[in-house]
């Protein structure tokens, strides 16, 4: 059964940081695509990012530059480093994966950004 947890939400203010993390299970997690995506409230849900099996990554125009997607193999662990947080990057933060023909979602961990 695969299972995605996200942590490491919080109340921050603007210009921190905070690093989220996601443990998967119930799959083969090396090779799998793992993405980050966002939904604040009154919003569609929109994509933050993705790695790749090799490490690769790719960010949406409105994070870049301040955005980090990373994972541990090891540890079937998936983070996401956000630095210069701003108010509107406020949303809850989910996990997603593709696998075996469907589409798996994590419950997401809320992310509040304000003075």
């Amino acid at each position: 059964q695969v299972q995605l947890v996200e942590s490491g939400g919080g109340l921050v203010q603007p210009g921190g940081s905070l690093r989220l993390s996601c443990v998967a299970s119930g799959f083969t997690f090396r090779p799998t695509i793992m993405k980050w995506y966002r939904q604040a409230p009154g919003k569609e849900r929109e994509l933050v990012g993705f790695i790749s099996r090799d490490g690769s990554t790719y960010y949406a125009d409105s994070v870049k530059g301040r955005f980090t997607i990373s994972r541990d193999n090891g540890k079937n662990t998936v983070f996401l480093q956000m630095n210069s947080l701003k108010p509107e990057d406020t949303a809850v933060y989910l996990c997603n994966v593709f696998q075996s023909g469907q589409v798996y979602w994590g419950r997401g961990t809320q992310v509040t950004v304000s003075s």
